[in-house]
């Protein structure tokens, strides 16, 4: 192993390379390194027509992660399980078509990197099949410029299955926090384990090279060797990052809470307003069954915890996070994909074993467009790609899934109290339409397989049946020709219309109590 600079990085890869890199969002993302390989891109044109490789998103929305990539001649392809948090100039190149990019399942990704590793072929797994990583719709690729089909539908023991060839890895790109003089490397301060260890082998099995970067280097012989997470016969380079390229979360330097060095009262946690998002939270969180194993999606399901804790129940729900978290309370905003008193940290891919496996009971995600047929879009709108994360894998196998969102986007403008809710102005965008622009999860399929599937509001709840969407329950206060019907792109079934729990709307609630007695 040998210390370097990062601006030694980029003549370490060659022109034409492919780059796999670790960390989500900037969670384990190692940013220096990046910021040193910009800086030879731009200082002599070298390296470029980069191919890169990435499980989730990489960056913050802003200066950090992929925008350092995002210059013409530098990267010819990107593929990644998510583009949220790329930044607005990557982005521009993947809209504009000046790179090809292409979007999988953030599981299937990560996934692959051990299939890399171990000399395997590739991915074989139903995860995708009927959305738009079916090559039957549009093959994972997010733009015209993407012509080539990385992933394939076969034919395997009588049944369909979507097949991702394993490529070539040139360079990993990975972050510990320690290293010693060997290159043993250590997770201590990270929030999560994600791929590190399978993203270096990927490397090395193609006779590859690794670079780590890490807050400091100790000696040899002083690491535990069970608190060495990659070992040092697979780290080449690494490189020493400064504090401000190191941060835990996008919004965090470093909390010991959101790595399980110490536990918090849930108590200190601040309860949500009392909002339409807190109203979602709220209705959705009785979906839940105590002891049910759940995964939770960002945004207005990342509420649900607080929720439960609010109303003193937080204990009975068993919660985990893609990422590989499991139980405590998953943190919100720039911590997401993190969690406060985790009982346990496993490796991202471990997690997606588990996943699509069927381990979930249920899933509570977000909801940004749902049509007639249940089909679900969080991936692509007005042909800006967002990317889908772990959500095709998460849709696959649970048993039930709980979409989240309010009924219409883009100004709306509720009041909530005294057991009712009034719609003050509405979302300028409907979110409940004839046809989603992209298929992230399919409706379809879902209720051919009996899958149970809810969509919540803020006003309204709807069931998924095999012939679509049934209303089924409405706000206190709420007119359903006025408030709901005429704001949605299609009719749905109506049959038995119930109005929600009005305590929902209200400052104190205790609609969780029952929880308690059906532990």
């Amino acid at each position: 192993m040998k210390v370097i600079s990062p601006d030694e990085v980029g003549a370490l890869i060659q022109d034409d390379a492919t780059i796999f890199l670790g960390g989500l969002a900037i969670t384990s993302l190692p940013e220096e390194v990046l910021q040193g390989l910009e800086r030879s891109f731009l200082a002599s044109g070298h390296p470029r027509n980069l191919t890169t490789w990435a499980c989730g998103a990489v960056g913050n929305s802003g200066e950090a992660g992929m925008k350092h990539f995002a210059h013409p001649g530098m990267i010819k392809r990107v593929i990644a399980g998510h583009f949220g948090q790329t930044g607005k100039e990557m982005m521009k190149m993947v809209f504009d078509g000046e790179v090809e990019a292409y979007n999988f399942p953030q599981g299937s990704l990560s996934h692959l990197t051990r299939q890399i590793a171990n000399h395997s072929p590739g991915v074989l797994t139903k995860v995708g099949l009927g959305t738009f990583v079916d090559p039957r719709l549009e093959g994972g690729k997010m733009n015209s410029r993407s012509t080539e089909d990385l992933v394939k539908l076969v034919q395997f023991d009588g049944e369909e299955w979507l097949y991702y060839p394993a490529p070539r890895i040139d360079v990993a790109i990975i972050r510990g926090t320690v290293a010693d003089e060997r290159g043993n490397l250590t997770l201590d301060k990270e929030g999560v384990l994600l791929e590190q260890l399978a993203i270096a082998q990927a490397a090395k099995r193609w006779g590859g090279i690794v670079i780590a970067q890490v807050e400091r280097i100790v000696k040899a012989g002083s690491l535990h060797p069970k608190a060495v997470k990659v070992p040092g016969l697979v780290v080449d380079y690494v490189v020493i990052g400064q504090p401000e390229n190191h941060m835990q979360t996008i919004t965090t330097q470093y909390n010991p809470a959101l790595c399980g060095d110490v536990q918090v009262p849930t108590g200190s946690l601040t309860p949500m307003p009392l909002d339409e998002r807190k109203v979602i939270a709220r209705r959705a969180a009785l979906e839940i069954k105590p002891g049910a194993i759940t995964n939770l999606g960002i945004g207005i399901p990342a509420g649900i915890p607080t929720v439960a804790a609010e109303e003193g129940v937080a204990d009975l729900l068993t919660l985990s996070i893609e990422s590989g978290v499991n139980g405590g309370i998953p943190a919100q905003g720039g911590d997401f994909g993190l969690a406060y008193n985790a009982e346990s940290i496993i490796e991202q891919s471990a997690q997606f074993d588990f996943y699509d496996g069927g381990g979930l009971d249920a899933s509570f995600l977000g909801l940004a467009q749902t049509d007639v047929h249940g089909n679900v879009n969080v991936s692509k709108f007005n042909g800006r790609p967002v990317g889908c994360g772990g959500f095709v894998n998460i849709t696959r196998a649970t048993k039930k899934l709980v979409f989240c969102g309010t009924f219409t986007a883009g100004g709306l403008d509720v009041q909530v109290g005294d057991g009712k809710l009034t719609i003050k102005q509405d979302g300028r965008s409907r979110k409940f339409i004839e046809q989603v622009e992209q298929v992230t999860f399919n409706g379809h399929d879902a209720a051919l397989r009996q899958q149970q599937v809810v969509f919540v509001t803020e006003r309204a709840v709807f069931h998924l049946r095999e012939d679509g969407l049934e209303l089924t329950e409405v706000a206190p206060g709420i007119d359903i020709e006025r408030d709901v019907l005429a704001h949605m792109g299609f009719k749905p079934i109506i049959k038995d219309v119930k109005t929600m729990d009005p305590g929902i709307f209200s400052e104190r609630w205790g609609g969780l109590a029952a929880l308690k007695d059906h532990a």
